[in-house]
């Protein structure tokens, strides 16, 4: 336990903003300047260089089907990283006639997409317990928001080595969200991505948008650590309409990725409906977002 021990550690001064001592006693791993931190997962993909790598597809794996049509507009894209959770956490308890958690029934299809199709997969982990069964299928493991200072599970997460996406708490400060990393890497994992994914705020400018992306958050992080920062534009809107503005903002402000929601037919979704972007969508978006990437020496 001694790793953990700070002579000068202080608690007398707490606040929301990061000081000079947060920086120096509390935040010493995320808030390191010393080297840039590149995530490389493979298959020519990393994060922190010039490349801003692209993860897609639905909020939940609802079949094999939607996955392999999926699937195939990413190959068709060139985008090399997909998304589908198995374990979904959801705001309420309440679940419609047609969603369900697919679970491990789920992680067998990531791993049919995964081996047909030569993707890396990015998956949730919502509890320690699917932890294991997780692990063998995804490159990527993800904490969402609601998880973010689940302490036991970000070590437990941290423990296996795997890449780890830290998503930002819709109620969280960065210091915050610092704070959370820090459990990662003190346990040895430097693998680790940032994602800004929303916060509440008073206003959101539409009766069904629940958050709003914090662009700011993307240049301050970028101020405060070397880790990849990456941005959520589809579950921070709620409002597919507005993601593509939000992910050319998003470039524009510096990300080192994007994690986007899409869809074959967005109204059919059994999470979320109004989010996604349908196909022909993404496509459009793409072609977009390489073209502002390039203005500013990156590329998609």
């Amino acid at each position: 336990m001694k790793k953990y021990i700070k002579k000068n550690l202080s608690n007398k001064y707490p606040t929301k903003d990061i000081t000079l001592d947060d920086k120096k006693n509390k935040l010493p791993l995320s808030t390191s300047k010393k080297s840039k931190k590149v995530i490389d997962i493979g298959n020519g993909i990393t994060f922190g260089l010039k490349q801003i790598p692209i993860i897609a597809g639905p909020n939940g794996v609802e079949s094999q089907k939607l996955m392999e049509d999926v699937a195939k507009c990413l190959v068709k894209n060139k985008i090399k990283i997909i998304r589908g959770h198995a374990y979904k956490p959801l705001t309420f308890p309440y679940r419609s006639a047609k969603y369900k958690e697919s679970k491990s029934q789920g992680m067998d299809i990531m791993d049919k997409i995964k081996k047909n199709f030569g993707l890396k997969v990015v998956t949730e982990i919502t509890e320690i317990r699917y932890l294991d069964r997780v692990c063998k299928t995804a490159d990527i493991l993800q904490i969402g928001s609601r998880n973010m200072q689940n302490l036991e599970l970000l070590r437990e997460c941290a423990l296996t080595k795997k890449p780890l996406i830290l998503k930002r708490h819709f109620g969280a400060s960065l210091r915050d969200m610092l704070g959370a990393a820090e459990h990662i890497l003190v346990e040895g994992n430097s693998k680790l991505i940032l994602c800004e994914r929303g916060v509440s705020i008073p206003h959101t400018h539409r009766d069904t948008s629940r958050f709003a992306l914090d662009i700011q958050a993307i240049p301050a992080l970028k101020e405060l650590t070397n880790f990849p920062i990456i941005s959520d534009p589809s579950h921070a809107s709620f409002w597919a309409p507005w993601v593509p503005s939000l992910t050319l903002a998003s470039i524009a402000a510096g990300c080192d990725g994007l994690i986007l929601e899409i869809h074959k037919n967005p109204k059919k979704s059994a999470v979320d409906p109004l989010q996604p972007l349908n196909f022909r969508d993404f496509t459009k978006l793409l072609k977009t977002s390489r073209s502002v990437a390039k203005s500013i020496g990156k590329k998609i």
